[in-house]
């Protein structure tokens, strides 16, 4: 045998082969049984799910030190790891990545509902050996992930607005990285929600779909700020819940938004987005095969998600210290029928005639500034200006104004015909209306 380090053993605990895991009772007894999930925590640390109270678990309990076997899936090249338990965590990040993927191996077998996870097992890892044996070379990768992260970072640099980052993260990932299906989502924390703001690959954008933090494989890496990665098809964490709260005191109204996720996902990765502590949203792919993510793509897709946050952070920033703007009104009166908008104070959502249009603060920013523009005939405003309106319900400055708007400005231009929001300089916004509006606050 020839001791190697835990990272060349990595990719033998992706659980496409089961470990086999050895132990020993206090009365000298061997034991060996599989292990349904084994994760790699650091390069000294691995954790096994703790599921039932067996023979094993009663072994380890009484006696900390075991063996695992390993085999890599692809190079068919096993390894031998020395244990050494050191403890169970039942919450946190760990414990919700793992059991996000015990949920998908429990379903992919057609074992969902006998699978639960009780614990995160932690174990030290103080000796790694590769046993000696045939075994094949790793196929070339089919994707230069260094590379693409390189180029992540020159053109993401580069971008003059959050819009234009949101269009260049998913081109990268598409172009570089190799990845057809992706979505980025934005969060808006006071609430508890994510809102989709950007997607490629779908047959519909999804703009303004929402997905409560905690909620599967997306609100769960939001909710701990971890990557959770899941290799086979699992309907428990596949996308969540996806609100159809509606309105209250308008129940005919549907303001569902379909969400832009795959049919059928057999592999997920999302990955927050996040600057510091705080929490910008989550970056989701996806791929109709198994095993599509590796920890290698998991790692790229980290640091991908450093470079979008950090950059948006600045980006906000810079719209913020942007200069207030004269208020100019409209060149000439819109023209056409009427048409109604209606705005619910209880959530703030805005419908334009019948259509279900957004809610939460964007719906109250559209909807100041329908106001501001019906008394005085204002079409320019700027988010200095929206930053002093306390009404708005925005959180602090460490909230991201500038993705709202965005996810305003895009809603917009997918469904309403009579408004539209345009940049006009950085921090800085034309309302342009397209026909006549009939302003109409409902109580709820």
């Amino acid at each position: 045998m020839t001791q190697v380090t835990l990272d060349l053993a990595r990719n033998c605990l992706e659980g496409t082969i089961p470990a086999v895991i050895a132990t020993c009772a206090a009365d000298g007894t061997p034991n060996a049984a599989y292990v349904s999930q084994m994760q790699y925590v650091d390069a000294g640390h691995v954790a096994l799910t703790f599921q039932f109270f067996n023979k094993t678990r009663e072994n380890i309990l009484a006696n900390p030190q075991a063996t695992a076997l390993v085999i890599d899936p692809v190079t068919s090249a096993s390894f031998r790891l020395s244990l050494l338990y050191l403890r169970t965590e039942t919450e946190g990040p760990l414990f919700q990545a793992m059991k996000a993927r015990l949920a998908g191996i429990a379903s992919h077998t057609g074992m969902a509902g006998v699978f639960k996870l009780r614990g995160a097992d932690i174990y030290a890892v103080p000796l790694v050996e590769q046993i000696k044996g045939d075994s094949r070379p790793r196929p070339p990768r089919a994707r230069n992930l260094l590379h693409a992260l390189r180029l992540a970072g020159e053109r993401l640099g580069e971008c003059a607005d959050l819009g234009a980052l949101f269009d260049q993260t998913l081109s990268l990932l598409a172009h570089e990285f190799r990845i057809s299906h992706a979505m980025l989502l934005v969060a808006d924390l006071p609430n508890q929600r994510l809102y989709t703001v950007a997607s490629r690959g779908y047959a519909i954008t999804g703009v303004g779909s929402e997905i409560a933090i905690g909620d599967g494989v997306i609100g769960v890496a939001a909710q701990y700020r971890v990557p959770i990665r899941i290799n086979h098809m699992t309907l428990e964490y596949r996308y969540g819940s996806v609100s159809r709260d509606g309105t209250a005191g308008a129940a005919p109204l549907e303001s569902a938004i379909p969400f832009p996720g795959l049919a059928e996902p057999h592999s997920q990765l999302a990955v927050p987005v996040t600057v510091g502590a705080r929490l910008l949203g989550v970056l989701c792919v996806e791929s109709p095969q198994d095993h599509a993510f590796s920890y290698d793509d998991e790692d790229a897709l980290v640091a991908l998600a450093c470079l979008v946050g950090t950059t948006a952070a600045a980006l906000q920033q810079s719209a913020d210290a942007a200069p207030s703007v004269a208020g100019s009104s409209g060149a000439s009166a819109p023209q056409g029928p009427v048409v109604e908008v209606r705005h619910y104070r209880g959530n703030h959502s805005v419908f334009v005639g019948s259509d279900y249009l957004i809610k939460g603060v964007a719906g109250a920013i559209l909807w100041r500034l329908l106001q501001v523009q019906a008394e005085s005939g204002r079409c320019d405003f700027s988010n200095r200006e929206l930053r002093a309106m306390s009404d708005l319900g925005l959180p602090d400055l460490s909230d991201n104004l500038e993705a709202r708007l965005v996810l305003l400005q895009r809603r917009l231009a997918e469904r309403c015909r009579v408004i539209a929001l345009e940049k006009t300089g950085r921090g800085q916004m034309r309302l342009v209306l397209l026909g006549r509006l009939r302003l109409t606050e409902v109580d709820d």
